[in-house]
């Protein structure tokens, strides 16, 4: 560790904040810098040449899907909130687009149908580990050669030759045309309007990056457009200034809540050449591609900046240090949101510098962070090298600085939700199931040790108290069997809401009651029952379900009832109006079994009671969902709660 971070992470041992217990008053909490509370944490996954997902052209539906939950999956294993997808890599599409031809890096071949929707599977596996997913879209790259006869016959690019051009190998739709910027926007915003995403993400190619002996064949579109302009680089930026501001103008008037974020390359300007530029001597992306992400900050046309410092603390020509001081300089009191890209791909890659063979060196970026409070979290360029974690870097960095989990940063001043009301806190035999009430879109889940008489509003001061958050109302805490719970209600743009009141393990019922999961070692079914996540009512990640037919086919709940007595028996399912109006459930009960049918197309989403029963001790099958019934519609096997009744 460098001696200018050990001085940092001296000094950032402990902070105090005040954190507000009223709308007069503020109590003083020492928080730890270590367990933020909102932190931004993503990772880029790539779909362009196929470097992150799919892993290669022609894979089937269900193994890219397998994929991409796979990558997920590694987000939520490294406390991440967040990850930026590309859906738009090269003028194509990872969804059915009315402008654009569906991608070649699904199927191998431009405008084959991939068989289902990738956006909407993405959108709705990331909301289902609460994880935000930002649509990422590259706004000008047509393709990776330069051959438009290879563009599949339908495409725009092909269709209207006009609108451009060939550079450096490549082909790139031409910036300076009015037509085209309409086209690009109007091609993201048909993915605004049509999917629940959380954020629109531009990556940093806008103009192409410079190829040596060559020039941007735009010089006649800039004598037609361009006669206000006295140069043609102050044209190309205004240019790229005006697809950034109509985006952002369009996307929130479309979905205020939706976020606004571009990763620009990381040095504006340097300061040799323009004294307010960084100390630092590389490429200038003001000069070089036309982006003026200085202006963009100012001109408050961007949600959150996230600046791609890819280079390692205490280099020469672009000191990490140098550049997280000056962009935090550049948002400071503007309301935009700094993210850090930080380059994974580096990190014990072969033939990188001595710096990044250094398993610290990620780590201690993320400590640098910590002098600049306008940094806000960090995303991570790429996927396949947050998972390959070369010389243990990732796992020092999570161990380090992702101990616990963190809210995504609060976007606006929006209201919060109404605090939410638990109603139960029960050991089960993987952990202490929780469920509650509430208008969030989504919640956070506190433990406190042993029982204080009083929420401590220093409790929730950082993440330290923090174990889960989910966008159901059910959460189970693997990790701890006893304590105090505590939830609060988030929006869709995070405003969070006051604490539940506080409820012990246990409180409130039996001395045993416990939750059995689709998901759960307790639950068996024949192969004729499907597995969905479609349904945002679901208990856990998903449910079970099946077509009714003249046989009875349950699935099964088993538990370990530990003694003979009156229980209540509770079953939670989602509701739709296609699910069946009369699903039978069996329980049994110490004098044999007894059905209770249940109306799955209303009530989901809540415990719904089937009554109080006499049960034998042991371990057996205690509730069943049968396919026998004459109405129409899914069944639907999703949880049960047993609570003895003392």
């Amino acid at each position: 560790m460098t001696a200018l971070l050990r001085t940092v992470l001296a000094a950032l041992t402990a902070a105090v904040v005040l954190v507000p217990v009223s709308s007069s008053s503020a109590t003083a909490c020492v928080v730890d810098p270590a367990t933020p509370k909102r932190q931004l944490r993503a990772m880029w996954i790539s779909s362009v040449a196929n470097i992150d997902w799919p892993s290669r052209t022609g894979l089937s539906a269900s193994v890219q899907q397998a994929e991409f939950r796979a990558w997920l999956d590694l987000a939520v294993a490294r406390r991440m909130n967040a990850v930026v997808v590309q859906v738009r890599p090269t003028a194509d599409a990872f969804w059915p687009s009315p402008y654009e031809p569906w991608s070649q890096w699904l199927t191998g071949t431009q405008g084959g149908n991939p068989g289902y929707d990738p956006l909407a599977f993405m959108v709705r596996e990331a909301h289902a580990r609460n994880l935000e997913f930002h649509a990422w879209f590259n706004p000008y790259r047509i393709a990776n050669h330069d051959d438009a006869s290879r563009l599949v016959s339908s495409h725009p690019a092909r269709r209207n030759p006009g609108w451009r051009f060939a550079y450096g190998g490549k082909l790139y739709y031409n910036p300076g045309i009015p037509e085209v910027r309409d086209f690009i926007e109007d091609a993201i915003m048909d993915a605004v309007t049509r999917y629940d995403l959380d954020g629109v993400h531009l990556d940093d190619y806008f103009y192409p990056y410079p190829v040596s002996g060559q020039s941007i064949p735009d010089t006649a579109t800039y004598e037609r457009y361009g006669g206000a302009f006295d140069t043609i680089g102050d044209w190309r930026r205004e240019n790229v200034n005006l697809l950034v501001r109509e985006l952002d103008q369009r996307i929130h008037a479309a979905k205020p809540h939706v976020s606004f974020g571009i990763s620009p390359f990381g040095i504006w300007r340097n300061a040799g050449t323009d004294p307010l530029g960084s100390r630092t001597s590389g490429l200038q992306s003001y000069d070089a591609i036309y982006a003026d992400s200085r202006r963009w900050v100012k001109e408050g046309w961007v949600d959150y900046l996230a600046p791609q410092i890819y280079w390692h603390i205490g280099f020469s020509t672009a000191a990490y240090e140098v550049l997280t001081a000056w962009w935090s300089d550049v948002v400071s009191g503007t309301g935009v949101q700094l993210v850090i890209g930080q380059a994974a791909y580096r990190a014990g890659a072969s033939g990188e510098a001595a710096a990044w063979q250094d398993p610290a060196e990620l780590s201690d970026h993320l400590t640098d962070n910590r002098r600049h409070p306008e940094i806000v979290g960090d995303v991570f360029f790429s996927a396949k090298d947050v998972r390959a974690d070369r010389i243990g870097a990732i796992t020092r960095l999570a161990n380090t600085h992702y101990t616990r989990p963190a809210l995504p940063p609060a976007r606006g001043s929006g209201a919060a939700p109404a605090a939410p009301s638990i109603t139960s806190a029960v050991r089960a035999s993987n952990g202490v199931q929780l469920s509650w009430t509430g208008s969030g879109t989504s919640y956070a889940v506190y433990r406190v040790a042993g029982s204080p008489s009083a929420a401590d509003p220093c409790f929730f001061a950082d993440a330290r108290n923090l174990v889960g958050t989910t966008r159901q109302t059910t959460f189970t805490d693997a990790s701890a069997d006893g304590g105090t719970y505590y939830v609060t209600a988030l929006s869709r743009t995070h405003q969070e809401s006051a604490p539940s009141a506080g409820r012990a393990v246990g409180s409130g019922g039996g001395g045993f009651s416990v939750v059995v999961d689709n998901a759960g070692s307790g639950f068996t079914a024949s192969t004729n029952w499907g597995t969905s996540a479609f349904s945002g009512q679901r208990h856990g990640a998903d449910y079970r379900f099946a077509d009714p037919v003249a046989a009875s086919d349950p699935a099964w709940f088993r538990t370990a009832v530990p003694s003979a007595g009156t229980y209540r028996v509770e079953v939670w399912h989602p509701a739709d109006a296609g699910y069946n109006s009369a699903t039978p459930y069996i329980v049994a009960t110490s004098t044999g079994n007894r059905t209770v049918t249940v109306d799955q197309r209303t009530g989901g989403g809540a415990w719904r009671a089937l009554g109080t029963f006499t049960l034998a001790a042991g371990t057996y099958d205690v509730v069943g969902v049968s396919r026998w019934t004459s109405s129409p519609g899914y069944v639907i096997a999703d949880a049960v709660r047993i609570t003895e009744i003392p």
